[in-house]
């Protein structure tokens, strides 16, 4: 077996340089990695392009990078949480590459899968198809659409073990197993972190062949980007 834990986040992002492209999994504020992206602020890279389902808040997740002007590009599908966002979009200081949320998770699992492109129908007769081959399948219009892969692919999950298997839980099963698999180096940061053979098989979500390096994250905030309570 091949120990991949590394410290701490510090360490999991070690090779991560300027202009790189990273994939950040979570849905919302919910399963991102928090270390790894304080880790990315204290580093001082930039010029990044990130693939990340959403953009974070403008205290937390990516807006934390996006104040530090560490990102010049994203490729994402929901971004609405995020006025500093907003701001660079609208200035042109961010280019954005706003992508139907279904095709965004199978752009990165086709990425990991090695399929180099798909059709989908999602996005025809809209600025999304702008560009791409249209092909007729079934007597209905689909686009070309490639896939998405990253120098590195961070993702955050409930549990792993030394040899790099993960398991998510909720909603964080959403965008981080695809990610997981698309990145040339993979980092885990995991709530828990167990010896080999105390996750049973059947359950895990992520095998450890996609995973390079992990570690046990510390002081998860598990922010609510809204908070709906009865009155």
């Amino acid at each position: 077996m091949i120990d991949k834990v590394v410290a701490n986040a510090e360490e999991a992002i070690r090779g991560i340089e300027d202009n790189m492209t990273l994939m950040l999994g979570g849905f919302g504020l919910c399963g991102i990695p928090e270390n790894s992206i304080a880790a990315l602020v204290k580093s001082g890279v930039k010029g990044l392009t990130c693939i990340s389902n959403n953009a974070g808040v403008d205290d937390f997740g990516l807006g934390l990078l996006l104040h530090k002007r560490q990102i010049n590009k994203m490729i994402s599908s929901y971004v609405g949480e995020n006025s500093e966002f907003e701001r660079q979009m609208l200035s042109g200081e961010l280019e954005v590459d706003l992508i139907p949320q279904g095709s965004l998770a199978e752009r990165c699992r086709a990425g990991g899968a090695g399929i180099p492109a798909f059709f989908t129908p999602a996005g025809y007769g809209t600025e999304v198809a702008e560009g791409k081959e249209v092909r007729e399948f079934d007597g209905k219009p689909h686009i070309l659409e490639s896939a998405l892969t990253a120098d590195f692919a961070i993702v955050k999950a409930w549990k792993g073990d030394r040899a790099g298997n993960l398991i998510f839980k909720g909603t964080a099963r959403n965008f981080n197993p695809p990610m997981a698999m698309a990145g040339k180096i993979t980092i885990a940061e995991v709530e828990e972190l167990v010896e080999p053979g105390e996750l049973d098989p059947n359950f895990i979500h992520t095998p450890g062949i996609f995973v390079q390096r992990i570690f046990q994250g510390e002081k998860y905030e598990k922010r609510i980007e809204q908070r709906t309570i009865r009155t």
